[in-house]
């Protein structure tokens, strides 16, 4: 799957826990370590960023996006 764009990307946000995102594959996936929510990205490469779409990683899930995705804020 392409990647979403740096810019475009820096300034989406979670719609549940406002923080920043990072790309994973096919998700992307909220920085926050509370909520650790997960939104699908369409073929298109449209992120779907309604709260309904996504889904909470478990903790060890979350943080082996977090370890392959190091340059998150």
């Amino acid at each position: 799957m392409p990647g979403i764009d740096p810019d475009f990307l820096s300034i989406l946000r979670c719609p549940v826990s406002r923080c920043a995102l990072v790309q994973d594959g096919g998700t992307l996936v909220s920085t926050d370590k509370e909520t650790r929510m997960a939104y699908p990205i369409l073929d298109g490469g449209i992120p779907v960023l309604l709260e309904e779409e996504g889904k909470a990683l478990s903790p060890e899930a979350w943080e082996s996006v977090m370890v392959r995705n190091p340059s998150h804020d």
